[in-house]
C-alpha cells in the first residue's frame, strides 16, 4: 500500500531529475578552440591540419612545425583509433602523400622515445624499415606517413616534412546561445507526458482504494417510514378511545 502511494511522488521526482539533466546537457558541451583556424573534433581531442597554398605542398622543419601550432602541441598518437583517424582524414587536407611531424622526442635519461607533455608512449605503429642506428639520439624525431599510417624515425635538424597537425584537448564550456526552439519544445512535451502519466496512475490508485467509500456516500436511502410495530400500537390506541 505504501509503495503504491509513493509511486506518483516517485514519478514526479524522476520528472524533476529529467528536466535538470536536460538543462545541464544544454548548458555544457565539448568545445574546440575558436581562434579562426579549422579544428576537427575526434574523441576527447581537437585537431588542426596545417596546409599551405592550395595545390602546393610546403615543407616545414621540426622547429617551424612547433611554432605553427602557436601554443598547442604537435600531434600525439595514443591509440590505433586515433592513428586511423589521422590516416583517413589526411586526404581531406592534402592531395598528395605527406609525412606528418609527430610530437615525439628521444629522452636520453630513459633511452626511450617520449611524447611532448610527458605523455607515455602506450601505442606505436613503426614501419618495419625504421631504425635508430643512423641517427644521433638528440637528432631523432618521428614522422607519420599519410599513405600508410606507419611511423618512421627522421632527423629533427636535417629533414623538412610537409605535414603538420596541431592537437589540444576538448574543453567543456558553457553555451552562450539559447537552446533551439525544437529542443525546448521536446523537453516541455516530455515533462507534460510524464506529469500526465503520474496523474492517471494517481487517479486509478485513488479509485481503487477509495471507490467503495465514494459510492457509499451516494447510496440511496428511502424516505422515513413508520415501523409496523409502531403502526399496530397506534391502531390499538384508536380502538380503545372509541370504546364506550
Amino acid at each position: 500500500m505504501e509503495s503504491m502511494e509513493k509511486h506518483p511522488r516517485s514519478l514526479a521526482f524522476i520528472c524533476c531529475v529529467f528536466v535538470l539533466c536536460v538543462q545541464l546537457q544544454l548548458g555544457l558541451t565539448g568545445d574546440c578552440p575558436a581562434d579562426g583556424r579549422t579544428w576537427v573534433p575526434f574523441g576527447d581531442g581537437c585537431y588542426h591540419f596545417v596546409h599551405g597554398t592550395e595545390d602546393k605542398i610546403k615543407s616545414y622543419t621540426f622547429d617551424r612545425a612547433k611554432t605553427l601550432c602557436q601554443g598547442f602541441e604537435l600531434l600525439t598518437i595514443q591509440s590505433a583509433e586515433e592513428n586511423d583517424f589521422v590516416f583517413k582524414y589526411s586526404p581531406e587536407v592534402w592531395k598528395n602523400n605527406v609525412n606528418i611531424w609527430l610530437g615525439m622526442y628521444y629522452d636520453t635519461n630513459s633511452d626511450n622515445m617520449k611524447w611532448f607533455g610527458e605523455k607515455p608512449v602506450g601505442f606505436s605503429n613503426w614501419d618495419d624499415s625504421s631504425s635508430l642506428s643512423d641517427l644521433l639520439p638528440l637528432d631523432t624525431c618521428v614522422a607519420l606517413h599519410s599513405n600508410t599510417g606507419k611511423w618512421e624515425n627522421v632527423s629533427c635538424l636535417e629533414q623538412a616534412e610537409n605535414g603538420v597537425v596541431c592537437e589540444t584537448d576538448q574543453k567543456a564550456e558553457e553555451v552562450k546561445q539559447k537552446p533551439s526552439p525544437l529542443l525546448s519544445a521536446l523537453v516541455i512535451l516530455s515533462v507534460v507526458a510524464i506529469m500526465g502519466v503520474s496523474a492517471v496512475i494517481w487517479f486509478l490508485h485513488q479509485k481503487r482504494n477509495l471507490g467503495t467509500s465514494i459510492f457509499t456516500a451516494f447510496e440511496y436511502h428511502p424516505p422515513f417510514r413508520v415501523l409496523d410495530s409502531d403502526r399496530s400500537c397506534l391502531v390499538e390506541a384508536e380502538e380503545n378511545d372509541n370504546m364506550p
